[in-house]
């Protein structure tokens, strides 16, 4: 697919020379430092080697006294308490951080999350009423609970008290709770607003170790968990989640947490090779997530805090077994749902609305997402749920549309729905179908951009000459990592390249050999996106320019460089800018 051309600002000429001289560095690497806020060598420092000293104050979190109290409490008087988590990564490892940190701590402590088929997302009244059952006084919810209004009320009736840990954005007013977690709250000074769920989780125990005297470095040895969190749920690696993802790959990588072992062992990891966040978006992250989507997200739950190698081996297998049905479905879903895009959606939609009634509810962002991708448009996935009576789905949106906003002024259509700017999920009753459909267009139609069809966008960090790699420049590079939403691999722009022993592999791959015009270095770049229509322009050696990314490849315990290919232009072509 064409992609939008778009380059980022310029930094300050004399903030890059400054930054280059102090740290030693290519004046390209001190501007990809500027333009992620650093300008300085103070700056710099705090950029590459972040510590648990910047972690900001737990307490700065509104309600976080009254929470941690009520913690203590329950604690002096051996109430029982449950930790309640959603059924994604987010939720799974919370719960596997709260319940497996307090259970060094505390008993009687046990867990619950929701079923994604039967009760749907969220603290759910079957929950409230089996905590009650059990005994519970005191709920901790994690990654939900911020609009669970009648869910808590009832807990409250029932004698329960609410602690809320969550991340997403509250309503207007909030639920009866005895103390709300949520960087988001209006109210809340907190100085980072984008932590996930198991984040806002680990502030609160955070601030529990701090009040209770505990050596925070027995709570640090969860990172791990956190890092998962932050890669599954798509949020910013920037600030604090940049600190706790770099941390928690650091454990993840000497983990001795026996399910976590198991997972790497089922992804033929290299032990030899650092993990990225990537590894843990496409390869940990669906492992934990099928669960929930196919089966109970109490599986890798259980997975995550297997407390022996046999309790794992037997968790992970199940999970990696339940994986492989979600890939069968999801395949499946995502082939039915693009064909009905082709016959149903006209390239002049603004948005894209598909109502399956037999879709399996697990897989239906999976498949809003491919669709997505596909279309470039903000999509939406819907089935009927298993009682009937409701329509539930999921809705991905591109990076222009702000999905919350734009379901909150559909929210007379709907019965409930939550979530972020780019990824939410929501429920309506069958008779508002059409009418939210069209509402939905209508307002994706208000926010499309002036040209016919929406193109994806290519964000651009700077120029570099193929001859400006050398080791240091990709030493250097690498310490900018972790990468992801918010702090994205630097792509570059390259101009006036030819290419040799261009080939196309699985009929759509390109790799070929690229070099300057006038110039010796050259480096091997592979697209791994379908760029199969260039190939006879570039095996003729026509002057083209180049989007790339640098990355290390492992093939046979030998590391190569390589320029991963994210957009290619022919020289001639006029700019699409």
């Amino acid at each position: 697919m064409e992609k939008r051309w778009i380059w980022k600002a310029t930094p300050a000429t004399d903030v890059v020379e400054a930054l280059a001289q102090a740290l030693g560095i290519d004046p390209t690497l001190a501007a990809l430092l500027a333009q992620r806020g650093v300008t300085n060598f103070e700056e710099a420092k705090a950029f590459f080697r972040p510590g648990w000293d910047d972690l900001h104050d737990p307490f700065l979190m509104q309600d976080m006294d009254k929470a941690v109290e009520r913690l203590q409490q329950a604690l002096a008087k051996q109430e029982k308490i449950l930790i309640y988590g959603d059924y994604d990564v987010d939720g799974c490892t919370a719960v596997a951080l709260v319940y497996g940190f307090l259970q060094i701590y505390h008993q009687p402590l046990l867990r619950y999350q929701p079923d994604r088929i039967q009760e749907g997302y969220g603290v759910t009244q079957q929950g409230v009423e089996w905590a009650q059952s059990q005994g519970v006084s005191l709920m901790i919810c994690l990654d939900c609970g911020i609009t669970a209004h009648r869910s808590i009320a009832l807990a409250k009736q029932m004698g329960i008290d609410t602690i809320v840990c969550d991340h997403h954005l509250p309503e207007d007013t909030l639920p009866e709770a005895i103390a709300l977690l949520d960087p988001k709250r209006a109210d809340c000074a907190y100085p980072f607003k984008e932590l996930t769920g198991c984040g806002v989780g680990f502030k609160l125990l955070q601030a529990f170790c701090i009040r209770q005297r505990i050596d925070l470095d027995k709570l640090l040895a969860y990172s791990d968990l956190l890092a998962i969190s932050i890669a599954a749920d798509i949020v910013p690696i920037v600030g604090e989640n940049r600190l706790l993802t770099l941390k928690g790959l650091e454990q993840l990588q000497k983990s001795t947490r026996p399910g976590l072992q198991q997972l790497l062992q089922h992804m033929h990891h290299n032990p030899d090779k650092k993990l990225t966040v990537s590894d843990l978006v496409f390869k940990i992250a669906p492992r934990l997530n099928a669960a929930g989507r196919v089966m109970h997200a109490r599986r890798a739950a259980d997975l995550l805090l297997a407390q022996n190698q046999a309790e794992a081996a037997e968790a992970a297998e199940v999970v990696e077994h339940l994986n492989e049905q979600r890939k069968a479905i999801d395949q499946q879903m995502t082939q039915e749902a693009l064909d009905l895009l082709e016959k149903l959606s006209p390239v002049h939609c603004a948005s894209t609305v598909l109502f399956k009634p037999n879709w399996h509810i697990g897989v239906v962002g999976i498949v809003a997402a491919r669709c997505m991708e596909y279309a470039y448009r903000p999509t939406i996935i819907l089935t009927q749920h298993r009682e009937g009576d409701l329509i539930i789905g999921s809705a991905r949106s591109t990076a222009d549309f702000d999905l919350h906003q734009a379901l909150s002024q559909c929210a007379d259509l709907l019965e409930k729905f939550g979530g972020h700017q780019h990824a939410a999920g929501l429920a309506l009753r069958p008779e508002n179908l059409i009418p939210f459909a069209l509402r939905f267009e209508a307002l994706a139609a208000a926010n499309a951009p002036s040209q016919q069809v929406p193109l994806p966008q290519i964000v651009i960090d700077a120029p570099l000459r193929l001859a400006q790699i050398d080791a240091k420049f990709v030493r250097v590079l690498k310490q900018f990592a972790p990468f992801g939403p918010g702090q994205h691999k630097p792509i570059f722009w390259a101009k006036n390249l030819v290419a040799e022993e261009v080939k196309i592999l699985k009929n759509k791959f390109l790799k070929c050999q690229v070099r300057e015009i006038e110039g010796s270095t050259t480096f091997e770049a592979i697209g791994f996106e379908d760029f199969s229509q260039f190939f006879e322009t570039l095996q003729a050696q026509t002057p083209f320019e180049l989007c790339f990314c640098i990355e290390e490849n492992y093939f046979q315990q030998e590391i190569r460089l390589q320029l991963v290919i994210k957009a290619i232009r022919i020289a001639e072509k006029a700019p699409c800018i």
